[in-house]
């Protein structure tokens, strides 16, 4: 194999790594978006499989700022489930935090500016 050859391969995987990117991230819009009717889903699919360039282009023509929209709103749900999980297995609320500040104060184990610091931190 000539060297031309190998980058004439390497651009081809190239670009056909990235068209299934943008393949599979359109499928993954197709499912997540409620507004559209399981027919109209359908028929996204069939044209993807069989005129696959075209109907990508046209998808992502049409739908891209909803797409960007979509994908948005799923990163900030998963945060949102993300932190609520945290907050439950670390079951400690902001008041139960400044609870045990407040024993380490009376207890002379921390000073005020260190229960202010605590207390700070409890309420952010």
């Amino acid at each position: 194999m000539e060297f031309g050859e190998f980058l004439w391969s390497l651009l081809l995987i190239f670009f056909f790594v990235m068209y299934l990117m943008i393949l599979f991230s359109v499928v993954v819009d197709l499912f997540r978006n409620h507004q559209m009717s399981g027919i109209v889903k359908a028929i996204w699919i069939i044209f993807l499989i069989f005129i696959p360039l075209i109907s990508l282009l046209v998808y992502v023509i049409v739908y891209g700022r909803g797409m960007a929209t979509r994908q948005q709103e799923a990163v900030v749900a998963a945060q949102k489930e993300q932190a609520a999980y945290i907050q439950q297995v670390a079951g400690t609320s902001a008041a139960d935090q400044i609870a045990q500040a407040q024993q380490l104060l009376q207890s002379g184990a921390i000073s005020q500016e260190e229960f202010d610091k605590l207390k700070a931190k409890a309420l952010s």
